[in-house]
């Protein structure tokens, strides 16, 4: 099968970052589905994996995790699916990537497409729409009221791909207002368009922003980027007994300043349910087969920014670079194995 993989790590533009490959078809086996992929999308974690990976002499690390296409093959132990299934999921950390023509994946984790989607549509969702669901109505059960305060959610880098999100499944499944930060006039536009109440720019201080918003302090931060930059400003504004949930990685994070005002600290990682097979693995396939219903039923829409052409190495080496810029808005789309190098 065709894959995209390296076998050292090497900044972006180097041509070897990320190569064009042949790699034997995978065999599923107990609860895996093979699926042929039909289209994947770029994450901040594959930019993670590949700075730090290293496969060991003479093997390939193929990445990407996001992925939409056709089951083609299961396991033995394979109760939900059937070949020929429409499907969509985010993978595990722990397992070759989406980055391929074939790909294995545990049904537990999968969810069935949204039928009024195309393949780079369905594809943008799953990470960061599991990533956001677990995080507002697991972690921070954003419906649980603070005492005190007005329904509120701040999300810090709303115009991302799990912000992008975020804000759609809080405005259409809760009452709480949703705040919203982007920093130009593209990204602000577009987290209005995806229905934040109110939008602030994370250039600026944080808390005075807010302080001047009718909401009142907020009992929910949702920081999705630049967390130990606006640490501060959040132990500010959040309201006594208020929460705060976070994704990105601080080189370090005290937490003492949050003592005060008892307000508590949540981790969301995607990832954990499958990594460690935890007793509620399936809650994984359950979540996204309800985005698929929200979709399907015009709720939500796909976060899908951008869509680069077809699945090569050419093309993924372009989305990547664009999302270390930190400028890219809703999700990177890559779509069909097309010729190698057959770049937009």
């Amino acid at each position: 099968m065709r894959a995209i993989g390296f076998q050292s790590s090497h900044p972006i533009h180097h041509t070897e970052a990320l190569l064009d490959i042949d790699l034997p078809d995978p065999v599923p086996t107990g609860r895996d589905l093979l699926v042929e992929i039909r289209a994947i999308s770029v994450n901040p974690i594959d930019i993670k994996v590949r700075a730090s990976a290293k496969p060991e002499n003479g093997q390939w690390r193929v990445l990407g995790w996001d992925a939409a296409g056709v089951v083609k093959a299961v396991g033995a132990d394979v109760r939900d699916f059937a070949v020929g299934d429409e499907v969509f999921y985010a993978g595990a950390l722990q397992r070759p990537g989406t980055n391929a023509e074939l790909h294995l994946v545990d049904e537990r984790i999968v969810g069935r497409k949204p039928k009024t989607l195309d393949w780079a549509q369905a594809a943008a969702l799953p990470l960061t729409a599991l990533t956001a669901w677990e995080m507002l109505f697991d972690r921070l059960d954003i419906r649980r009221l603070v005492p005190g305060t007005q329904p509120s959610l701040l999300i810090i880098g709303g115009a991302g791909g799990v912000g992008s999100i975020a804000i759609q499944l809080a405005r259409v499944l809760t009452n709480v207002t949703v705040i919203a930060t982007a920093s130009r006039p593209e990204t602000q536009a577009w987290v209005r368009e995806l229905g934040a109440h109110h939008v602030i720019d994370h250039r600026e201080a944080l808390a005075p922003q807010v302080a001047q918003l009718p909401t009142g302090a907020p009992g929910f931060v949702f920081a999705t980027t630049e967390t130990a930059k606006h640490f501060k400003n959040i132990v500010e504004l959040l309201a006594p007994q208020g929460h705060l949930g976070l994704i990105d990685d601080p080189a370090e994070l005290d937490a003492m300043p949050l003592k005060r005002k008892s307000l508590s600290l949540h981790w969301e990682l995607m990832f954990t349910r499958s990594m460690y097979e935890t007793a509620d693995i399936d809650h994984q396939g359950k979540i996204l087969n309800e985005i698929s219903s929200l979709i399907d039923s015009g709720r939500i829409r796909t976060t899908l920014g951008e869509h680069f052409g077809s699945i090569n190495a050419t093309n993924l080496r372009r989305a990547h670079a664009l999302i270390e810029s930190g400028r890219a808005r809703g999700k990177l789309v890559l779509e069909g194995f097309g010729a190698t190098g057959d770049a937009v």
